[in-house]
């Protein structure tokens, strides 16, 4: 084991959400009273931001109001569904979350953990309609919601008066365009499974009470395995990526666990 007993139990039991401070807007909610007759500034077209390093930048974790979120790959044909938003007046012309300009008017989107410039479609399951968008903020942080649209998009799929939308969100493509090929729909591939390994014994019912004690302590999104080979190797799962790994292992005092991808 890596801990005594005492210390695991402390150590995963600690708030797990400090570290990186998230830049970007941090109130994003649907705004079911504008009506689109005000006029508001006209923001001229600019080249669309798809560095290296803004992909970098935007897809480490980062925690609003005390909530970790975990930026993750993704592959064409992935489908959310859930509730959609918009947001528009209080955020256009302010920067998005990538360091491009919000244009409530443009066919773009904020989402919580999709890459920058992801391609999606949103289909309104109210009513059918349907628009093409993509990725260049991040939110909305309101419970239950998925996905916050431009006010542009908002009128297209016919939520505005309404103010949210039961949607089906599926991923078309990246960096800035929809995948035809299958090179093209491979390219960002599905994220593997990640483990943090807490123990191995060659006795399996020292692997069991390993677990048992995991398992008491760990919130309900991570489950505890067994994996038994040459020896009975304790693993927690649901990491969906190897940065989320990495930072549930430093949050939690257990820095000679190993990372196991697979």
């Amino acid at each position: 084991m890596f801990l005594d007993n005492k210390a695991i139990k402390l150590s995963i039991l600690a708030i797990i959400g400090a570290g990186f401070i998230f830049s970007g807007c941090t109130s994003k909610s649907s705004n079911g009273t504008y009506t689109g007759k005000r006029v508001y500034k006209t923001i001229p077209n600019e080249k669309i931001r798809n560095s290296k390093a803004m992909h970098r930048a935007t897809m480490r974790p980062y925690t609003i109001a005390g909530k970790r979120y975990y930026p993750t790959l993704a592959k064409v044909g992935d489908v959310q569904r859930g509730i959609a938003s918009w947001y528009g007046p209080n955020f256009h012309a302010k920067k998005t979350s990538n360091g491009e300009v919000y244009n409530m008017y443009a066919d773009t989107a904020a989402h919580k953990t999709l890459p920058m410039n992801t391609m999606v479609r949103v289909d309104n399951k109210d009513n059918g309609k349907s628009v093409i968008l993509r990725i260049n903020d991040r939110g909305p942080f309101v419970s239950g919601r998925i996905i916050d649209l431009s006010n542009k998009a908002a009128h297209d799929i016919g939520m505005v008066k309404k103010g949210t939308a039961r949607v089906n969100v599926t991923v078309l493509g990246f960096h800035a365009k929809i995948a035809t090929t299958k090179e093209e729909k491979a390219e960002v591939a599905t994220v593997g499974k990640y483990f943090v390994q807490v123990g191995a014994f060659s006795r399996l019912e020292g692997a069991k009470i390993t677990k048992r004690k995991f398992e008491m302590a760990l919130e309900n999104r991570y489950r505890v395995i067994i994996k038994s080979t040459d020896l009975n190797r304790v693993w927690i799962s649901g990491f969906r990526s190897e940065s989320e790994a990495r930072d549930f292992r430093s949050n939690n005092g257990l820095n000679s666990a190993m990372i196991i991808a697979e």
